[in-house]
């Protein structure tokens, strides 16, 4: 009846009204801390600008995040869960998109690794020189973002695993449902399966 913008609302309708109302009204529901979430949210998505993939995957985190705390409190007549299985499968088709891509990315460096090690060192010229301090950085980068992928897989890991224990012990109560447990037990296989492919490649 009070709210800021009346429905039905957009996305961006949605942000600024959980903007609006957070300390009068979903402070009391969900933890003070998802505030950054909203700000990121629209942050991101209210300002028309295109976005990249890491984005896109910190987004999709974000909301995941979000709609689990509102499952504490209900699961909005079953729209929730249904909005955050869809949420999940995104940010799940991304991760693995990225774990295929890492994993060639990974045996492609191991063979140039090789092939350096068999070639004779020769002394440097000075624009080979100068290009070294770039070709650091560049490696550098790519290790975080390798480091990032892995910490998006270890993320899902942890989702699923905690969905498959909270269904296998019957102590726990959980208010809203989640993905089927054969779901979340075939998803916790593939992950492990890329894990082990990351494990290899970075072996070879």
């Amino acid at each position: 009846q009070i709210v800021y913008l009346k429905p039905p609302w957009t996305v961006a309708n949605l942000l600024k009204c959980y903007r609006k109302h957070w300390v009068a009204v979903f402070d009391y529901v969900v933890p003070r801390k998802l505030l950054s979430t909203v700000e990121c949210l629209h942050k991101h998505l209210c300002t028309g600008k295109p976005v990249d993939d890491s984005t896109v995957r910190l987004l999709l985190q974000e909301s995941k995040k979000l709609l689990h705390a509102f499952s504490s409190r209900s699961d909005y007549k079953g729209v929730l869960p249904q909005a955050y299985a869809e949420v999940n499968k995104l940010h799940h088709m991304l991760t693995q998109q990225d774990l295929s891509e890492d994993i060639m990315v990974l045996s492609e460096n191991a063979a140039c690794e090789k092939m350096e090690a068999m070639t004779p060192t020769l002394p440097n010229s000075e624009e080979e020189k100068k290009l070294q301090p770039s070709f650091h950085v560049t490696q550098e980068n790519r290790h975080q973002e390798i480091w990032s992928v892995l910490e998006g897989v270890w993320n899902t890991i942890n989702l699923y695993s905690i969905e498959i224990f909270q269904k296998l012990d019957p102590s726990t109560v959980t208010v809203t449902a989640k993905s089927s447990l054969e779901e979340a037990f075939l998803g916790l296989q593939k992950l492990l399966a890329a894990v082990n492919d990351i494990r290899e490649g970075i072996s070879r």
